[in-house]
């Protein structure tokens, strides 16, 4: 697969990038809200414009000698997009016109030698064209005008865009457009978790360089970003999320909006792993974020974090492992294994396990083998009676996988209680794994 060309773009904060990013990509992707600096990490989606294909990346506001560490984070980011992108675009508004910071990004990037388009936001109508002038000064050839809002000039602005990229950006039509090989099967790998207990720090020890920004501060990731990599054969989109908090505590509109997006995040995975943070005892909102993901059918891994921070003995992992098993109940299921993000302690076996999970969520049974495991389940444990009726489950099939349903089919479904279907399926994976995945047993009528 040829690689796409990248196109960043950057700017200072509150001129309208992610709004333009959404606007270029077609989706609501990045976060959009009026507060200053709330695009922090790197974001990056897939985009085409009359049979080019690029890469899109959105930045951080540039933020002018601030001494706020996530500020410098963000500076850090914007030099780092300006090194790694084949193009850039550079917002300014027309609003406010050229300021001392554009001035200062206008001399970056004349000093980069890169191509890049100079995209004057907030131009809704003609009465504003006049101001397009003074952004001349800026030197950086001609500007052209757009409202990423209304998508006004958006299409011109397109155009002149992909005419500074290669020539092999250009989609090339296949001879044969029936792809015969078979497709490799993606594996959407969250990572999700309360603020603080090292997201980001995980998904960097993975990576191998700063993807996404690190702090010591919670809640710096408000996006949802993904990443593309390939380990051991198996393509794995990354997808970082920003810390999940239950709805009442969240009382700005940018984490409700952030929390809302990790909730997407775990919609779109195939597996979730949820961080712990070893330094303190698993609380109700740790068990709140297993439930949801488990409550969605996404393959799950408990990943203990900073494991290096804690003073232990050849028994340490042994009891905390047993006390989080007490505390999962009904989700003991969960492979735990105990990392550090920073000396990278286990993160790859996290990986390999993750991995495994997918599989086993894919898996398929044949029939004849669930019904010889049915019989034998209720040969040693027959379904409670219902007022006097005998209660017979006759048959079971596997009827869905990738999250796996397993269909039972009797004569009183209704009379299956819990504490039975729980026997069932805790025989069932003590004979068939399914480690870390979620199970639907299904009850019906025959």
């Amino acid at each position: 697969m040829k690689k796409k060309p990248l196109v960043a773009i950057i700017g200072r904060p509150n001129v309208g990038k992610s709004t333009l990013f959404n606007r270029i990509i077609r989706k609501r992707e990045a976060i959009v809200h009026e507060t200053p600096g709330v695009t922090r990490d790197r974001n990056y989606a897939e985009a085409d414009w009359v049979g080019y294909e690029f890469t899109l990346m959105d930045t951080g506001g540039y933020f002018s000698d601030s001494q706020n560490i996530i500020d410098q984070a963000v500076l850090r980011q914007v030099y780092d997009a300006i090194e790694e992108a084949e193009a850039v675009i550079f917002v300014v508004d027309a609003q406010t016109g050229v300021t001392a910071t554009d001035a200062e990004i206008a001399r970056i990037l004349r000093r980069s030698e890169k191509k890049l388009l100079l995209a004057v936001n907030k131009i809704d109508d003609t009465q504003h064209e006049p101001g397009l002038a003074d952004f001349y000064n800026l030197g950086l050839g001609d500007p052209v005008s757009i409202s990423a809002a209304s998508g006004r000039q958006i299409g011109d602005f397109l155009d002149r865009l992909v005419a500074l990229l290669p020539a092999s950006a250009k989609r090339q039509p296949s001879i044969d457009e029936e792809d015969k090989s078979e497709p490799v099967e993606t594996l959407r790998l969250a990572v999700i978790g309360r603020p603080n207990v090292g997201k980001s720090s995980l998904v960097n020890a993975v990576l191998g360089h700063e993807q996404v920004i690190v702090t010591a501060i919670p809640g710096t990731t408000r996006d949802a970003i993904d990443t593309r990599l390939r380990y051991k054969e198996q393509e794995i989109v990354l997808i970082d999320t920003a810390g999940l908090r239950k709805t009442s505590r969240v009382k700005e509109s940018i984490e409700f909006y952030s929390t809302v997006r990790t909730r997407d995040s775990i919609r779109r995975c195939d597996v979730a792993i949820v961080l712990f943070d070893a330094l303190e005892q698993a609380v109700d909102q740790d068990l709140h974020i297993v439930s949801e993901a488990a409550k969605l059918q996404k393959g799950l891994i408990i990943g203990v974090n900073k494991w290096d921070l804690i003073e232990k003995d050849a028994l340490t992992a042994k009891g905390l492992e047993k006390e989080l098993r007490e505390a999962l109940r009904i989700y003991s299921y969960v492979p735990i294994l105990f990392i550090s993000a920073v000396t990278k302690q286990r993160v790859f076996k996290l990986l390999d396990v993750a991995l495994t999970v997918h599989r086993e969520r894919q898996k398929q049974l044949r029939t004849a083998d669930l019904n010889e495991f049915l019989q034998e389940a209720v040969r040693n444990y027959p379904p409670p009676s219902m007022e006097q009726r005998e209660v017979k489950i006759k048959y079971c099939t596997q009827v869905k996988h990738a999250p796996p349903v397993i269909a039972f089919f009797c004569n009183h479904p209704t009379a299956i209680r819990a504490n039975y279907r729980q026997y069932l399926e805790n025989r069932f994976r003590a004979r068939f794994g399914f480690a870390g995945v979620p199970l639907t047993l299904s009850f019906r009528k025959k």
